[in-house]
């Protein structure tokens, strides 16, 4: 597998607090050339599973955590559900089928960090025609595709929890991180990206265990173990 340099930290990420169709949400904004990144595990194998661990490993070079979320569903073993790449290397291979759950409601999708920019890329699509990533992390469903909400969302639906997820800019230089500040479902969620934050592609990370790291809001959630974590790291 290939390896990409490392972009250099620039500044620390835009968090905010902000309200759409009046519910809220915190949005952490992230411009391409941060060190963006998504954790796992360390090089032992063992899973990383929290924030304090994430900046754990990021104190050895001098760095910390600026914001960071649960970025993918994940197994009871806390291994990737979908394809994981961290540092340009596999660490679980795509998975393609229909199933069960959030993760099986094609089309589903994949957020890659590549040598660019960024994007969202239906899983099917990514597949067939591997964009370079220097790190990606797969997921589902997909709430925004090409300007339009998932066919399958609907918007009495009662299934409400509290939700995160990651927007692109049309022109990949912007990654826009959510969560809801109330229980919502899929469509509303949806909304948000696509017309309150004006994204053509957008992906559901999870619900229920959703969480977000936001020093500069003086937020740092607690719960399960997680799975993969996106974060901004920054220099001490």
């Amino acid at each position: 597998m290939f390896a990409l340099a490392a972009p250099p930290a620039v500044a620390e990420a835009a968090c905010k607090d902000i309200r759409f169709e009046d519910q809220p949400y915190t949005t952490c904004e992230v411009t391409f050339g941060q060190d963006l990144r998504l954790f796992h595990a360390d090089t032992e194998g063992v899973v990383l599973g929290s924030f304090g661990r994430v900046d754990e490993v990021l104190q050895a070079e001098g760095k910390k955590l600026a914001f960071a979320m649960n970025a993918g569903m994940y197994h009871p073993d806390r291994a990737p559900v979908g394809l994981l790449i961290t540092e340009g290397q596999e660490r679980a291979g795509i998975v393609t089928r229909a199933g069960p759950g959030n993760f099986g409601l094609l089309p589903n999708g994949v957020f890659c960090i590549g040598p660019d920019g960024f994007a969202v890329v239906e899983s099917r699509k990514f597949k067939a025609h591997p964009p370079r990533c220097r790190f990606a992390t797969q997921s589902g469903p997909m709430l925004v595709i090409n300007g339009k909400l998932h066919p399958r969302f609907l918007a009495d639906s009662d299934s409400r929890y509290i939700r995160n997820g990651v927007g692109v800019s049309a022109d990949g230089k912007t990654a826009y991180f959510v969560i809801s500040g109330h229980s919502v479902n899929f469509d509303t969620f949806g909304r948000l990206f696509r017309d309150g934050l004006s994204v053509p592609n957008a992906l559901y990370f999870d619900g229920k265990i959703s969480r977000l790291y936001a020093p500069s809001l003086g937020r740092s959630d607690f719960g399960f173990q997680m799975g993969p974590i996106v974060g901004l790291a920054v220099s001490q």
